[in-house]
């Protein structure tokens, strides 16, 4: 474990180090270069805020009106029936709208059941396979000026559905349910 901790607090700096010496090595203006990098990412940084707090706003309307605790309420009995616990399903919704609040219902989740039971598990994974389509497409493509995006989400979503299959199989063979 201590080799582990040396190589990862080592890695970052030593990897720094390096691209700074070989950039000066074959006559980079590193420093220029990183200060126009720089300059460049806040200029995407203030091109995606619109599309951040839109994003923001519309999860905010979306869990404060109801409508996620209804349509949790209408997927529940199906995800029972399939012996998936009904604790995952605002995870399952969440995921691909925000990362951030997907992560927070993982904590929650794991602080309430454990990260060992079935559930923490299960939590973990899913977090781990799929990916936040509606914020990738919404804050990425936005940002870039893509308007036709139909395709891109279609294929986001199906990539989300797979993993959570996945994720659901895996968990369920290797740790067995509930």
């Amino acid at each position: 474990m201590a080799l582990i901790s040396v190589i990862s607090l080592t890695f970052i700096p030593i990897l720094i180090g390096f691209i700074l010496l070989y950039g000066t090595f074959k006559k980079v203006p590193t420093y220029e270069s990183f200060v126009e990098g720089g300059k460049e990412g806040i200029k995407i940084a203030v091109s995606i805020i619109p599309f951040l707090v839109g994003m923001l706003v519309a999860i905010s309307i979306f869990r404060a009106s109801g409508a996620l605790e209804a349509l949790m309420n209408w997927i529940r009995p199906f995800m029972n029936m399939i012996g998936v616990p009904s604790e995952i399903v605002p995870l399952l919704l969440i995921r691909p709208i925000s990362g951030t609040a997907a992560l927070g219902m993982t904590s929650d989740l794991i602080a309430v059941y454990g990260p060992d039971s079935f559930i923490g598990r299960l939590a973990s994974v899913l977090q781990g396979s799929t990916d936040t389509t509606f914020y990738v497409l919404t804050v990425y493509f936005g940002a870039v000026g893509i308007k036709k995006m139909g395709d891109a989400l279609k294929v986001g979503l199906l990539a989300d559905v797979v993993g959570i299959i996945v994720a659901i199989v895996v968990v369920s063979i290797i740790f067995g349910t509930k």
